[in-house]
């Protein structure tokens, strides 16, 4: 038996995406947002307000990165999410994150998040979503296995679990993409 809950925002796995910019003085800002994703093939969408500073930041400079949060830096990924640069200018600094500037698209790289899209803004769509065009996956060497590929296990993303407001880590290799399901053919 199933139990209805009405309409609720619980999509999972949400991603926990750690956005980088530039403010307007050049110093760098992060947030999380757990609203955003692919929007095809080599672009992505993010759902991000008007009032938000990393929004201004992406409409005057025209980039942004996309890191993906893990478990080592839970804490700072989150504190990223609860502060506003609108009211915290130092809220990089207080976070501990660390920045390099991106050799692809004005826009910082966090160097505590192994795993980043460079992104360069294509449009703000008529619902005020960003829709980005990946420029450059940058990924730092320690996550990478003995072939060079992303290794889920030194990785360890998190995911936003909405229902209960936690993260979790994802990392359980469960089966085989575009395989498994062909015993059934």
């Amino acid at each position: 038996m199933r139990k209805n809950f009405g309409t609720k925002s619980w999509f999972y796995p949400l991603p926990v995406l750690i956005i980088g910019t530039y403010n307007e003085d050049g110093t760098a800002d992060a947030m999380n947002a757990a609203w955003g994703g692919l929007y095809d093939a080599d672009k992505v969408v993010l759902c991000l307000s008007a009032g938000h500073k990393t929004t201004a930041n992406i409409q005057a400079r025209g980039a942004f990165t996309v890191s993906f949060a893990d478990a080592a830096h839970v804490v700072p990924s989150d504190y990223v999410g609860i502060v506003s640069a609108n009211t915290e200018p130092g809220k990089m600094e207080k976070s501990g994150f660390h920045v390099t500037k991106s050799e692809s698209v004005d826009a910082p790289l966090i160097d505590e998040l192994p795993v980043a899209l460079e992104c360069k803004l294509l449009k703000v769509n008529e619902d005020g979503n960003i829709i980005g065009q990946i420029v450059n996956v940058s990924v730092d060497e320690s996550v990478l296995d003995g072939e060079g590929d992303i290794d889920f296990a030194k990785f360890r993303p998190i995911s936003f679990e909405p229902a209960h407001n936690a993260y979790h880590v994802l990392g359980e290799k469960v089966g085989n993409a575009f395989r498994d399901g062909a015993a059934l053919k």
